[in-house]
């Protein structure tokens, strides 16, 4: 794993490139936020990380999550933790407990189940709607044509914000098609935050309006990560 003098260069370096291409598209570099992606990392290189002034991470499972975040988390209170992996509903109390932004809202159960937490709870973590832009069969998220009346419901029905959206685009095509899609979709539901771009292509997201950029290779070196990073 990463030493602390490669993540330190790595993670000015993921920093400057997403101000420069915030800059090359006229964006304001604060507007861009860096969700450092932290699926395989041990918890001290993470630290290393917070050390280096980095507050916002994001993980993919909920039991990886658990093992690692609650005594970082207790350390540095003003962490900031995504899930962009897929919720099972069955988790869901201890995604609400843990994560302060959940990415992968993608389906009415999972809707349901949240907002039975949030009266439970006294949580809120923020919620991002993921759409599966590529309509891939063996992919989470929310077909495009079928996003307006998902979000719709998830407002209406349970009584859920929905701050955002969140996608992966295919591996195989330009990811600027699906920036594009997304950044469509959120401007006619009047949503503000898009979660898109990873470790090759965030420089594209950033110039499609993506508001969190999600980055784990770049910052923790190349690892079995999945798709998400």
């Amino acid at each position: 794993m990463s030493k602390p003098e490669s993540v330190s260069s790595a993670l000015r370096a993921v920093l400057s490139d997403i101000a420069s291409a915030a800059r090359a598209s006229g964006r304001d570099e604060a507007a861009v936020k860096l969700v450092a992606v932290t699926k395989t990392v041990p918890q001290d290189v993470i630290e290393q990380a917070i050390k280096l002034g980095q507050r916002r991470f994001g993980e993919n499972r909920v039991q990886e999550a658990k093992s690692k975040y609650p005594a970082l988390q207790a350390r540095y209170p003003d962490l900031e933790l995504h899930l962009i992996g897929p919720l099972q509903s069955n988790k869901v109390r201890d995604a609400v407990e843990l994560f302060d932004v959940i990415e992968s809202l993608d389906r009415p159960k999972l809707a349901a189940a949240l907002a039975a937490e949030f009266k439970r709870s006294d949580k809120r973590p923020r919620l991002l709607v993921q759409v599966n832009t590529g309509e891939e069969p063996q992919k989470a998220g929310v077909l495009p044509a079928e996003t307006q009346g998902f979000v719709a419901q998830c407002r209406d029905e349970h009584g859920l914000v929905i701050d955002g959206l969140m996608c992966i685009p295919p591996v195989d095509e330009e990811p600027s098609l699906h920036f594009a899609l997304l950044a469509k979709l959120a401007t006619c539901l009047g949503l503000e935050e898009l979660s898109m771009g990873m470790s090759g292509d965030f420089a594209k997201a950033i110039a499609f309006g993506a508001t969190y950029v999600r980055v784990g290779t770049a910052i923790f070196g190349a690892r079995d990560v999945g798709a998400s990073d």
